[in-house]
C-alpha cells in the first residue's frame, strides 16, 4: 500500500510541476536586468521577499493583478530549485 501511495504522489507532483523559466525574464531594459515575471515589472526578489515575510499567495495576487497562480507556483519552484543547488550547508561538526 505504501509503495502505491508513493507512486501516486510522485505522479501527481510531476503533473503539477511548473517550468519556472517560462515565467521569468532578464532584460537589461527592464528593472535594470533583475529577473521579473514575464510581461510585468514585478521583480522575482520582491515576490520571494513577500512570501518569506508571511504574505499569503492570495494577497500577493490581489496586490499584483497582472500575476497568475502559475506565476506564483513558478516563484516557489524557483526558490525550491535554488535551495537544492545554491545554499551553502554548514560543515559537519568535528568530534
Amino acid at each position: 500500500m505504501r509503495r502505491n501511495r508513493s507512486a501516486i504522489m510522485t505522479l501527481a507532483l510531476q503533473e503539477r510541476r511548473v517550468n519556472y523559466l517560462d515565467h521569468f525574464v532578464r532584460d537589461p531594459q527592464i528593472c535594470n536586468g533583475q529577473p521579473v515575471i514575464r510581461g510585468t515589472r514585478v521583480i522575482l526578489r520582491t515576490m520571494l521577499a513577500s512570501l518569506a515575510g508571511g504574505c499569503e499567495q492570495d494577497d500577493i495576487l490581489r496586490n499584483f493583478p497582472a500575476l497568475t497562480e502559475d506565476d506564483m507556483k513558478a516563484v516557489i519552484a524557483f526558490a525550491a530549485a535554488s535551495a537544492e543547488e545554491d545554499l551553502p550547508w554548514p560543515g559537519m561538526p568535528i568530534e
